[in-house]
């Protein structure tokens, strides 16, 4: 169950991070079209793109965390029963 809920988060997390990113990507090339240049747009693309992002980020490294967990947990478990150390 927590190899499946990792998952879930791990591709919730690659999801939200790749379509921020893309979204941040589209507003600094319009930042660059603009005379004012990109400093500018930069303030907008961190609050627009930046905050999605670390939120994708926390959710892929999360459910990475929890499926090295589970993997951990069931190598201990055959370990056991085998009656290694």
């Amino acid at each position: 169950m927590k190899t499946l809920f990792g998952g879930i988060l791990l591709a919730a997390g690659i999801l939200i991070a790749g379509v921020s990113g893309l979204c941040s990507l589209v507003i600094l090339g319009m930042g660059v079209t603009e005379p004012s240049g990109v400093v500018d747009m930069l303030p907008i693309v961190l609050l627009v793109g930046g905050i999605p992002f670390l939120i994708g980020l926390g959710l892929f490294f999360l459910g990475r965390a929890m499926i090295r967990a589970a993997r951990r947990e069931a190598q201990e478990a055959s370990s056991a029963e085998e009656g290694l150390p």
